[in-house]
């Protein structure tokens, strides 16, 4: 294969913008040759603008033989059934964040995706970030020593109440299948959890309709603790403006802030435990160097995933986003749902999936009636806010 052929399905705003991409010939080695979606007059305009078949129904797509890949960009309980049915017809598969909605449909398409032997990414086009990058590799190469920390306040998010009537499936149990969590801060969940780790247990706040008309969370904070004893607290908002994006990482080796587009780092000349029992001071000016680590390449964003998994496809080469850590971010989201309708006691990782099941059925089966939704342009353009934004 020297050309991967991608079928986008679903042409709303990101869709949209995916296909434009490809169409416009930005990934090496990638093409635009379909789009699959059930709205007559979004299929008409993909004829249209790309001149690519499009299809109206999925089955039909995947015995066509007209894509060697999907983009999935539908609402998000649908990901997991549609990426599991392209993957078995022998697809490579990449989806838009979240995974889907529940780790247990999530764990059971990356078994689908193992037994395939295709490729199968998740869009966290936040990764390509170079800050988020480095700060991993600081903190994954251990130059923080043992954590102790993590905060991350990540409410610029704002949406104003037009946004979320813009949109019938939008902050709804039933369409989106959660608020602030499962739509704007998976990016987050999935940094925070990239650079930090995962933690072992998760104690939640997740305020319903604090800011906004609507059924879901609108404010959310996460507290977390993990096995070395290290502690994080994690605080997103759509309804503070303006508002803060701010990473903070303490470690017995030194500190990092991420914030404004610089990584601050402060670097310790000897563990801080260590200096604590062998000093004769009362609090003693400790020895450290202190550095301001900016952007060394652009952000790729969007198109940085699509190069990334067709190179993968084409050459094997190894996925910045791997389907596989759909489950980690996903599981960070169930376990705050679960400790807010668990009367926000703390979930032990990993958690009662059965039980987190249930009981978002019950959510979703007493929703509240569709919305009429408000027109939304689709430009073709990917957005600022789908970017990191300080």
């Amino acid at each position: 294969m020297k050309t991967v052929r991608f079928c986008v399905i679903g042409i709303g705003n990101i869709g949209t913008a995916h296909a434009a991409c490809l169409a416009a010939g930005k990934i090496e080695g990638a093409t635009l040759s379909a789009v699959c979606d059930i709205d007559p007059s979004r299929r008409a305009f993909a004829e249209k603008t790309w001149g690519v078949p499009a299809f109206a129904d999925l089955a039909k797509l995947l015995s066509s033989g007209a894509a060697d890949a999907v983009e999935i960009a539908v609402p998000h309980p649908l990901h997991a059934d549609m990426a599991m049915a392209a993957l078995q017809s022998g697809m490579h598969v990449l989806v838009e964040k979240p995974v889907d909605i529940t780790v247990s449909k999530a764990r059971a398409l990356n078994e689908v995706a193992a037994r395939s032997g295709r490729v199968f990414g998740i869009m966290f086009n936040q990764r390509t970030n170079p800050l988020f990058a480095k700060a991993r590799e600081i903190v994954q190469g251990g130059a923080l020593g043992r954590l102790k920390r993590t905060v991350w306040i990540i409410t610029n998010w704002y949406r104003t109440q037009h946004y979320y009537d813009s949109g019938s499936w939008r902050a709804t149990w039933s369409g989106e299948g959660g608020g602030v969590l499962l739509n704007q801060a998976p990016h987050n969940l999935d940094l925070w959890q990239w650079i930090c780790g995962m933690p072992q247990e998760v104690t939640a706040f997740c305020d319903v309709a604090k800011y906004h008309r609507i059924e879901v969370e609108d404010d959310v904070t996460i507290f977390t603790r993990y096995a070395d004893g290290a502690v994080g607290t994690f605080i997103t908002s759509t309804g503070e403006y303006p508002g803060t994006n701010r990473l903070e990482i303490t470690g017995d080796r030194g500190k990092l802030v991420l914030e404004n587009g610089v990584l601050k780092r402060w670097q310790l000349a000897v563990p801080e435990r260590t200096f604590c029992f062998s000093a004769t001071e009362n609090t003693p000016d400790a020895a450290m160097t202190y550095e301001e680590i900016r952007p060394d390449r652009p952000e790729t964003a969007h198109a940085g995933i699509l190069q990334n998994f067709t190179d993968a496809v084409l050459h094997g080469t190894p996925l910045l986003a791997p389907g596989t850590d759909g489950i980690h971010e996903l599981t960070l989201s169930n376990a705050a749902y679960l400790s807010q309708w668990t009367g926000n006691r703390p979930v032990s990782l990993p958690f009662d999936t059965a039980l987190f099941d249930r009981l978002l059925r019950e959510k979703r089966e007493q929703a509240t009636a569709e919305k009429a939704p408000t027109a939304a342009p689709k430009s073709g353009k990917y957005a600022d806010r789908w970017q990191v934004r300080w």
